[in-house]
């Protein structure tokens, strides 16, 4: 060393490196870390208590400036060492802020890798650790004074932001929101502080999480149950959120979640009794009908008691497509609140818990945060729990996860505060879950609890996670479990005796075995008053026929009330003469169009105290301009809404244009449709394609809810469809995809097309106390054909027409061959047939599909005896449409009424895409299926008629 010395005063020490050396001792005594151990001990070696001279230096050139200045210069505002090392301090508790989640202790399995944050490196911000003693002012970190220790604001910002709770919300805007965090994360300092009572609490509760899962697996082995083994700390979460927020005024608590750990919050947070559930497992099933569902995707409700009074707990229902539930349950929350007229959202909260993987992965979760401020579907926030096992399934590479650092980093494009927590610091999970209820309740805005975890299983229980995390699993098999840790630190703190804790677990698994219930605040006899009444809608034998006709002078005072407009209100022309037409219309000077007999039937609706809700893209004028239910002035913007003031305290008029998302938007609308069963709740697709996107909402919930959950629902969906020669993106709204899931009257399919039919269709969905989901195959170019026209006096009388039969004056007997059609072709087939005065081919629509109304088919299909053949007539390619599913159904129909009719299908040739994108090929498919369907001897080519 001494050697290396010398050598260094022969070159470095040299003259010419003065200014180099200088700077080194500089950062020296600032901080002695920030050079060279070399240095170091040279510099050890000069006299103490020298102090950095850029002070000095800085003064001696401000008098040498300004010796030859008229105007002196200013000296510089942080002149001093202390203020300079001052303005250090307030920058590095901005530094623990924005990054001290970074370097916070969140794993459990101490396997995070955690890169190092140069941003909270005192060197980083001109301060060292010499300056521990140093007292500054604390600026606006809130720990109670307004002058401290940098070691001691540096021990309470470890404390605060990187010790088990890692939080993020420097990236709010508001600073209202931001500055009510951080008072109550660094007024805590990091310490939550909660009495003996409380923890004693909280380990019964991680107890009862633990004791199910181990009886369970012990006795049924191996047997699937998703466990919550790794995640206990969910258990006393979601207990805490509904006790705190039931404290201050909450009713209702609607929670969606995935199938890990939902047995353990059916049996510990809702109360199911454990015998039921063992029940399930020993192949016992509850469904009084239907297919029914595995038990972890059950939902169930009830009633427990919160320090604010009774709280109803409703778990949806869910199946295995991951975070598609999230906006179902949003729908929920707000049917629920519209019910209760919370308008502010503290009566009804939701609470969607999470799987690390999917809540990267899922698009729908953006789709739900984007919908969370917007008109048509707050809920006034909802509290998000991700339960980060830290892998899903069987990867667990970051890199393969995601693309961002953590998995819950989505949340932050609406703004809401993160909080990161280690699930084994039940205390610390304690503290964040009551951050999170209280800025919910005084924010209404989402928020995330990102619960870090393990997963002490495979992704089920039969599975063997060493294979693919052998690492991670070697860990786990050495970890205590979570309630052993916390019960080991109470019994340390003298809190609770170990024998006491001992019984905990005795007394829980006691209760199990006997089939008692284990919830620890469950309402015996619950208040029904919390309950939706679906008693009137429940055990109705299905039928189409139903009155849905409305008084003739009823309808008339409606239209001419729709039409009344504030004063000085100013239209745009075009809808000025829309809007003169349609008081017309609906007065009956004119016949009613499909707009007008659509907000007409709107208006008879809640003149009778029925909801009504219309969502979607464009819905308020109408993506084919067609609706204008929102009228805007002219002069200001001002928009008016007539459905609104259709009488005085009239039921609830509810439109909203829905932002660009097909999704969570129809999964919502099902939500709030299943739990308002007194209304008329309407989805509508910009085109009827666009479906695509929301396709498992479909298959997962519309299509099979009841026979699975017997859950009814009565949603409409709107779906425009028809070929106009738009391309294969905008023609079909996929027909056949519908028809394939029809079974066991599980929904409504139907294709009206007239006026009339629209008008007693969307009545009898509402009116008839039947809930079914309807879809709707809505057109567009008949909203305004000059034949789609219908009178007043056919919405006064009558109902909707399953089969509509020829309404031509033809001899019926001199028909040889009926056409069959649904939809816009039937007035393609009426024009042609009518220009060739075609008197021996009848045209029958058939406007509901499904349920298939085979006896009125008949009947009307009798009426023809000397018919030789049938043709079903659609636009869609054969391999598509309505074909392949009426088929077999035509066939007996037809048999029966005469043996040996021919049964043909007139259509587009089999496609891979819905239609064609050339304007002339589709004109030339269109006139050659027609032809085919009436049998006349135009050119065929471009149409298939086949049949049995």
């Amino acid at each position: 060393m001494q050697e290396a010395q010398m050598q260094r005063a022969d070159t470095e020490l040299s003259g010419e490196n003065a200014a180099y050396i200088e700077e080194l001792y500089e950062r020296y005594l600032t901080d002695p870390s920030s050079v060279s151990s070399d240095w170091q001990t040279l510099f050890d070696q000069y006299p103490k208590g020298d102090q950095p001279h850029s002070n000095v230096i800085e003064q001696f050139v401000l008098l040498a400036r300004n010796s030859t200045r008229l105007q002196p210069m200013a000296q510089s505002s942080v002149s001093t060492d202390h203020e300079r090392r001052q303005v250090g301090v307030l920058q590095l508790i901005a530094a623990y802020r924005n990054r001290g989640h970074q370097k916070a202790n969140l794993d459990p399995l101490g396997l995070m890798e955690r890169q190092h944050v140069p941003d909270l490196d005192l060197a980083t911000h001109g301060l060292s650790r010499s300056d521990f003693d140093t007292t500054f002012q604390t600026g606006n970190l809130r720990i109670g004074k307004s002058e401290a220790t940098l070691g001691e604001m540096v021990t309470a910002m470890e404390a605060i932001y990187c010790s088990s709770v890692g939080a993020e919300y420097m990236h709010i805007v508001n600073t209202k929101e931001r500055h009510w965090l951080q008072q109550r994360l660094e007024g805590a300092r990091g310490i939550p502080q909660f009495s003996d009572k409380v923890k004693i609490g909280l380990l019964e509760r991680l107890t009862a999480a633990e004791g199910l899962e181990k009886l369970l697996g012990s006795k049924y082995v191996g047997a699937k149950r998703f466990g919550l083994e790794g995640g206990e700390s969910f258990i006393p979460m979601v207990n805490e959120i509904i006790q705190r927020a039931g404290s201050v005024g909450t009713r209702e608590v609607v929670i969606g979640m995935p199938h890990r750990g939902r047995l353990n919050m059916l049996v510990n947070i809702l109360g199911k009794n454990p015998a039921d559930l063992f029940g399930e497992f020993e192949g016992k099933t509850f469904n009084k009908k239907g297919s029914g569902d595995v038990k972890y995707h059950q939902g169930y409700s009830s009633n427990v008691m919160t320090p604010g009074g009774e709280v109803h707990l409703a778990l949806a229902f869910n199946p295995s497509h991951l975070e598609i539930v999230s906006p179902v349950v949003e729908g929920s929350v707000r049917a629920r609140q519209v019910r209760r007229k919370d308008i502010g959202g503290d009566a009804v909260i939701p609470i969607i818990a999470h799987g690390d993987a999917a809540f990267a992965g899922q698009g729908v979760v953006m789709e739900t945060f984007q919908m969370s401020q917007t008109r048509a579907y707050t809920t006034g926030g909802s509290i998000h729990i991700v339960v980060n096992n830290q892998v899903g399934f069987t990867t667990s590479r970051q890199d393969d996860a995601r693309s961002t650092e953590y998995c819950t980093d989505v949340a932050k494009m609406v703004q809401c505060p993160i909080f990161h927590v280690n699930g084994d610091d039940p205390e610390a999970v304690l503290f964040i879950t009551q951050l999170a209820v209280d800025y919910r309740m005084q924010f209404h805005r989402d928020v995330v609890i990102d619960l870090f975890c393990y997963r002490r299983r495979g992704h089920n229980e039969a599975d063997e996670p060493s294979a693919t995390q052998p690492l991670m699993y070697q860990v786990i098999a050495k970890l205590p479990t979570t309630r052993t840790l916390y019960a080991d630190k109470l019994v340390s703190a003298g809190v609770i005796s170990r024998a006491d804790a001992d019984q905990m677990i005795e007394d829980y698994r006691d209760a199990l075995e006997k089939g008692e219930h284990v919830a620890n605040a469950l309402v015996g006899e619950p208040n029904k008053a919390l309950f939706i009444d679906w008693k009137p809608y429940l055990g109705h034998t299905l039928v189409d026929d139903y009155n849905t006709g409305v008084d003739i002078d009823t309808l008339k005072a409606l239209g001419t009330q729709m039409n009344l407009l504030p004063d000085g209100f100013v239209l745009q022309k075009q809808v000025q003469k829309v809007i003169d037409d349609r008081l017309k219309m609906q007065t009956g000077e004119l016949a009613l169009n499909w707009g007008a007999a659509e907000t007409l039937a709107y208006s008879t609706l809640l003149n009778e105290n029925f909801l009504v809700r219309l969502t979607g893209q464009d819905v308020g004028r109408g993506t084919f301009s067609h609706r204008h239910a929102e009228l805007y002035n002219q002069v200001n913007g001002e928009m008016y809404v007539p459905l609104e003031h259709v009488k005085p305290d009239q039921a609830r008029f509810a439109l909203y244009d829905s932002f660009l998302s097909e999704e969570a938007v129809l999964a919502f609308e099902y939500g709030y449709a299943t739990t308002i069963p007194d209304g008329l709740i309407i989805w509508e697709a910009q085109f009827g394609d666009f479906l695509n996107g929301a396709q498992v909402v479909v298959d997962q919930f519309i299509s099979s809810g009841e026979t699975k959950w017997e859950r009814v629902c009565g949603l409409t969906l709107l779906l425009p469809h028809g070929y106009e020669g738009q391309g294969p993106e905008h023609s079909s709204a996929r027909l056949e995809r519908f028809l394939q899931l029809c079974a066991e009257d599980n929904m409504q399919v139907c294709t009206p097309t007239s006026p009339a039919q629209i008008f007693h269709l969307l009545r009898r969905q509402a009116v008839r106390p039947i809930r079914k989901p309807l879809v709707i195959m809505s057109p567009k170019s008949l909203l305004r054909h000059k034949l789609a026209t219908s009178t007043l006096s056919e919405l006064a009388t009558g109902k909707f027409e399953t089969v509509i039969d020829e309404i031509d004056a033809i001899d019926k007997t001199a028909v040889t061959r009926v056409v069959l059609c649904g939809g816009k072709v039937y007035y393609d087939l009426l024009e042609k047939r009518r220009e060739l005065n075609l008197t021996d081919v009848a045209i029958i629509r058939v406007e509901q599909l499904y349920p298939f109304p085979a006896a009125r088919l008949g009947q009307t299909l009798a009426a023809y005896p000397n018919n030789k053949q049938v043709v079903w007539c659609q636009e869609e390619p054969q391999n598509q449409g309505a074909w392949s599913f009426l088929a077999p159904l035509l066939y007996p129909v037809v048999y029966e009424v005469k043996a040996g009719t021919p049964v043909r299908c007139a259509s587009r040739p089999a496609s891979a895409a819905p239609a064609c994108g050339s304007a002339y090929l589709h004109a030339k498919q269109q006139t050659s299926l027609v032809a085919a369907a009436l049998g006349i001897d135009e050119e065929s080519e471009g149409a298939t008629s086949n049949g049995h």
